[in-house]
């Protein structure tokens, strides 16, 4: 029987080889991660994460899961506009959870955060455990995407919401070729110049090309058995915000 196969940027790869390259990427650049999201992006995408704010609307005493969740940037927020409440924030890189621990922001938070190790595709936590799923620019970096909200619905409760934040598609075709030319040429120089990390930059670039778009996302979050599933363009669909329900 053939091995299964996936994407790693533009290459194909083994899918039990891609997890472990996705952690090297992240691995490699996590002490530069939030100098370089800030440069890339021009600042905006702290823009696109208080909009994901705005639509989540967090309430008092909710239990977020944040998956991908890196050095913190989703759950700070979260637990800044809920008041109270706890956020777990699981990402597959043990240094980015490191990075993310050192900011003044997780030292304010104490005892309403907890750091996890952990794969998307297999959550170490109980079913109908959390209120609210979240995973930003990072489920284009799981093997099996389908498996990833898989888990999401598994450990909503019942009311329980999903939200992702992801690079997405530009419907307009010279739009979409101008920031293809930007992605392709600055920003792999960028994370040469900042992190020291070419090639990791690259494979970001590529992976946001890999993704499926708008509509084929939607239909995967409605497959995995989500109700109510939306979307929203941001910045012309550079990113898009999906959401969900578990009814």
């Amino acid at each position: 029987m053939s091995e299964k196969t996936t994407h790693f940027g533009f290459e194909t790869v083994p899918e039990a080889e891609k997890a472990g390259r996705v952690q090297g990427v992240f691995g490699s650049v996590a002490s530069k991660y939030d100098v370089m999201n800030d440069a890339m992006s021009l600042g905006i995408h702290r823009i696109w994460k208080d909009a994901m704010m705005d639509w989540l609307a967090p309430r008092p005493g909710q239990r977020l899961l944040d998956v991908a969740g890196g050095t913190g940037d989703i759950s700070f927020r979260f637990l800044k506009r809920a008041g109270s409440g706890h956020a777990t924030v699981l990402d597959l890189t043990e240094p980015m959870l490191v990075e993310g621990r050192k900011r003044a922001e997780a030292e304010q938070l104490g005892a309403s955060l907890d750091w996890v190790v952990g794969d998307a595709m297999a959550l170490p936590f109980e079913d109908n455990s959390f209120d609210v799923y979240t995973i930003s620019f990072g489920i284009r970096n799981v093997t099996r995407p389908a498996d990833a909200l898989a888990e999401a619905f598994r450990i909503l409760r019942p009311g329980g919401r999903l939200m992702v934040l992801e690079f997405s598609q530009i419907p307009n075709d010279l739009m979409q070729k101008a920031y293809d030319l930007y992605s392709f040429n600055i920003i792999p120089r960028m994370g040469q110049a900042i992190a020291g990390d070419r090639d990791s930059y690259q494979y970001l670039v590529e992976s946001i090309r890999q993704f499926p778009n708008q509509e084929v996302f939607l239909r995967m979050i409605r497959d995995a058995g989500f109700e109510n599933a939306k979307y929203r363009n941001l910045s012309m669909g550079i990113a898009c915000l999906h959401s969900g329900w578990k009814i």
